[in-house]
C-alpha cells in the first residue's frame, strides 16, 4: 500500500502522486487530507515549503472525481472548486500543480489572475471547469462581466489567508463568499491564526478542525539561517562576493522596494552575473518568463520584492540573501522558506545595515529564535563597535579632481603604499589559524580564488560579540 493511498486517496490520484515523485506525506499533508476527505472546515496552519497546496487539492481532487466526464458541453463542467490566493505567482503555482494531480481525472481546470489578456480566460471559462485558481481581483473582474458562475461552487480554498487580509482584500473576500452557496466545505490556510484569521473562519467556517504541524511564525530546521552586520554602501559588493565565493549556482535576492530590486539587477549584470529582476511593475507574461528561467536553471539570480516571498516552489533551492530586511518580521519567515523545502537544506543570508537593527530584533522576537550578529572580514561595518586590537590603516581616496600628479596626490599615494607593504609583512608572518589567513573552505560548496577568502568556517564571517 502506498502512504498516500492510506490517507484515503483513489488509485487514479496515487498513481498521478508517484509519477511526480511523492513518496511520503508531509505532516501537513496526513493531518489534513483525512480530514477534509471526511468532509470537515479546516482551519490549518503550517510553516511554508511544508506541502499545504497537496494538503488541500489532494482530498478536494477526491471528493470532486465523481463530476469527471468526456463530455465537452460546457453545462457537464460548471465551477465545483474555487481556491483564493493572494498573488499572481501563487495561483499560477498551484495551477501547476493541479495539472500534474489532474492525469488521471477528466476534471478541467484554469487559473485567473492579472496581468494577462482577459479573453483566454474568459474562453476558458465558457467552455467550463470545475477547478478554478484566482487572484481576488482578478475573479471579480470575471464576475462583473458575467464570465463565471460560482453557484455550483462545493470547495472553497483560501491560501495564504493572512497574507490576503494584509493586502486588504477582507472586503473583496467576505463580497465573494457571499456569492457561494451556503452548503459548501471551506479549507483556510494561513501562516498565523491571528485574531483577523479567527474572525474570518468564525463567519464563513462551520465548526472547523483546527491543524497546526509547527509552531506559527517559526523557520525550517533545514535552513541556516546567517545575519551579516554590513554598512548600507557595502551591501552590493558584498552581494557579488557571496555569490561568486559561495557558488551559487541559483539564489533569489530580497528587496524591499520595486527600485531597489532594478538597481541591484542592474548591477549584477554589469557585473557579468546572470540576473532578472521581478516586481509589481512587470508584466505578467515577464514574470512567468523570468520564473521559467529560473527554474530551469538558465538563469543565476533572481531578484524580486515580496511578491515572490510566497508561492515560489523552486526544487531544492539552496540560497536565499536579504540584500535588504523586510518591512514585516513575517516576511522574513516566507522569504526564507523559499529555501529548506520539503526537506531539502538550504541557507539563508541576510544583510543588515544599521538602520535595520529594529526589524532584526522584531525577527528574533517573532520567531523565538536568537539569531547571532556576523561580519565579514574586509567589510566590517563602521557602526559596529569595533574591537580593542589595533585596525589596519585604510586608503582614503582623493576626490577625483584632486588626484593626479599634485604633491597632495603623490603622499597619498606614498602612504598608500606603505600601507600595502606593511599589511603583506603582516599576511607573511601571520601563522595559519590567523582569520585573515586561513581561508577555509565551507564543505560542499566551492570559493574562487581570485578573491580572499572572508567567509570563515563555520559561520561564513566573523561572529560578532
Amino acid at each position: 500500500m502506498n502512504a498516500f493511498s492510506d490517507l484515503g486517496l483513489s488509485p487514479e490520484i496515487v498513481s498521478a502522486l508517484v509519477e511526480q515523485g511523492y513518496e511520503t506525506p508531509t505532516p501537513i499533508q496526513a493531518a489534513a487530507i483525512p480530514k477534509a476527505l471526511a468532509g470537515h472546515d479546516l482551519l490549518a496552519a503550517a510553516q511554508t515549503g511544508t506541502g499545504k497546496t497537496a494538503a488541500f487539492m489532494l482530498p478536494s481532487l477526491e471528493r470532486l472525481k465523481r463530476y469527471a466526464t468526456t463530455s465537452t458541453s460546457p453545462a457537464m463542467h460548471p465551477v465545483r472548486m474555487l481556491v483564493l490566493t493572494p498573488t499572481r505567482e501563487l495561483a499560477d503555482q498551484i495551477d501547476q500543480n493541479v495539472q500534474g494531480y489532474l492525469k488521471n481525472l477528466s476534471l478541467r481546470h484554469t487559473v485567473l489572475f492579472g496581468g494577462m489578456n482577459m479573453e483566454p480566460q474568459k474562453q476558458a471559462l465558457r467552455a467550463g471547469c470545475e477547478i478554478v485558481v484566482a487572484t481576488v481581483g482578478r475573479l471579480l473582474d470575471h464576475v462583473q462581466q458575467k464570465n463565471i458562475q460560482l453557484n455550483k461552487v462545493e470547495i472553497v480554498v483560501l491560501d495564504e489567508a493572512d497574507r490576503m487580509l494584509d493586502m486588504g482584500f477582507i472586503d473583496d473576500i467576505r463580497r465573494i463568499m457571499q456569492m457561494l452557496p451556503k452548503e459548501r466545505q471551506t479549507l483556510l490556510f494561513s501562516a498565523t491564526f491571528a485574531p483577523p484569521i479567527r474572525r474570518l473562519a468564525q463567519d464563513f467556517m462551520r465548526a472547523p478542525e483546527e491543524i497546526s504541524v509547527a509552531a506559527q511564525n517559526t523557520t525550517s530546521a533545514n535552513v541556516e539561517q546567517h545575519i551579516i552586520a554590513i554598512d548600507t554602501g557595502r551591501k552590493r559588493a558584498l552581494l557579488e562576493r557571496l555569490i561568486l565565493d559561495l557558488n551559487m549556482s541559483q539564489v533569489i535576492v530580497f528587496c524591499k522596494t520595486k527600485q531597489s530590486v532594478d538597481q541591484v539587477n542592474r548591477d549584477l549584470n554589469r557585473r557579468g552575473i546572470s540576473a532578472q529582476a521581478i516586481h509589481g511593475d512587470k508584466s505578467q507574461q515577464s514574470r512567468l518568463e523570468t520564473l521559467s528561467q529560473f527554474k530551469d536553471g538558465s538563469l543565476r539570480v533572481l531578484v524580486a520584492t515580496d511578491v515572490a516571498a510566497r508561492g515560489l516552489d523552486i526544487a531544492e533551492l539552496p540560497f536565499v540573501i536579504n540584500y535588504e530586511m523586510p518591512t514585516a518580521p513575517e516576511d522574513y519567515v516566507h522569504r526564507i522558506g523559499r529555501t529548506g523545502r520539503a526537506g531539502a537544506e538550504g541557507v539563508a543570508i541576510s544583510l543588515m545595515d544599521a538602520d535595520e537593527q529594529k526589524m532584526f530584533e522584531a525577527i528574533k522576537e517573532l520567531i523565538k529564535k536568537d539569531l547571532q550578529v556576523e561580519r565579514i572580514e574586509g567589510f566590517e561595518p563602521r557602526w559596529w563597535p569595533q574591537d580593542s586590537a589595533p585596525q589596519p590603516e585604510r586608503e582614503v581616496r582623493a576626490p577625483r579632481e584632486n588626484r593626479g600628479n599634485t604633491e597632495g596626490g603623490s603622499r597619498r599615494q606614498e602612504r598608500t603604499a606603505a600601507v600595502k607593504r606593511d599589511a603583506a609583512k603582516d599576511k607573511a608572518r601571520a601563522p595559519a589559524s590567523d582569520a585573515g589567513a586561513a581561508c577555509h573552505r565551507i564543505p560542499g560548496r566551492s570559493r574562487r580564488t581570485r578573491l580572499q577568502c572572508a567567509l570563515l568556517q563555520p559561520n561564513y564571517g566573523v561572529r560578532g560579540e
